[in-house]
């Protein structure tokens, strides 16, 4: 079922947004060769709690039935999402994608960026610029009366362009007073097709390329990475579906 939000519920969104904006531009300052993806996770825990909110990740129970273990994930290289922070210390040449969500007065936000560390290839640049892109491009058709296809196509077609793959499996959602509700938003579709968007929606439009095949496979820890190794990016927003436009909730 498809919950829409009146313009009090996407008001509370909105500052719940924000705080989650701030607190992903400092993770995204903080990320150079040699610290530990777990210092970001106790900083994105600290920064979370300091502005009145709670991670929206934490012991969160996933679809395999595992509870996660961090506020963040921080997926690199070739895994593409709900990578586990730990001891790796990151490396320059890598690619690092950051989620991250939070609740704040009973309502969640969620995003995700890639940041390339230091000298990163040429592919790995264009990975980023592909994925960023077609974010912004299906952001264009995120209004009332276009569809859900349009938003899939946009990705798709986006990620064909630049010759790299959509990965399988993985989707955006919709989000309010829970992380993930009603509709999927798949990164792929047909113009025209599919659920029709209607003011008040809010929805987590993710796009998420692979360089090669967009085959990937779930890890026993629940991260998912593609199945050749490829380099991976993933870009989120969490966008309200208006009358006169979409808006993106998390940016400060």
């Amino acid at each position: 079922m498809i919950f829409l939000k009146t313009p009090e519920e996407i008001k509370i969104m909105k500052e719940a947004g924000k705080r989650l904006a701030e607190v992903l531009d400092i993770l995204k300052n903080e990320i150079k060769e040699g610290i530990e993806t777990k210092y970001l996770d106790n900083l994105a825990y600290k920064l979370i709690k300091e502005r009145s909110a709670e991670p929206a990740f934490l012991n969160y129970k996933t679809g395999a039935g595992r509870f996660f273990p961090a506020s963040l994930c921080v997926s690199i290289n070739e895994t593409i999402v709900h990578g586990i922070p730990s001891e790796y210390k990151i490396k320059n040449g890598d690619l690092v994608k950051l989620d991250i969500g939070l609740r704040y007065k009973g309502y969640y936000a969620d995003m995700a960026c890639t940041v390339g560390v230091g000298e990163i290839s040429d592919e790995a640049k264009r990975l980023i610029s592909a994925v960023e892109e077609a974010f912004f491009t299906a952001l264009k058709y995120a209004t009332p009366n276009n569809t859900l296809g349009d938003i899939g196509w946009a990705i798709s077609n986006t990620a064909k362009k630049y010759g790299f793959s959509v990965a399988d499996k993985l989707i955006g959602h919709g989000i309010g007073k829970r992380l993930h509700e009603d509709p999927q938003v798949f990164n792929f579709g047909s113009p025209h097709k599919g659920i029709k968007l209607q003011e008040g929606m809010v929805l987590a439009i993710e796009p998420m390329f692979c360089a090669k095949s967009g085959e990937v496979i779930e890890q026993k820890d629940g991260s998912f990475k593609t199945k050749d190794n490829s380099l991976t990016a993933h870009f989120e927003h969490t966008v309200a579906i208006l009358k006169n436009g979409p808006m993106i909730l998390t940016k400060k």
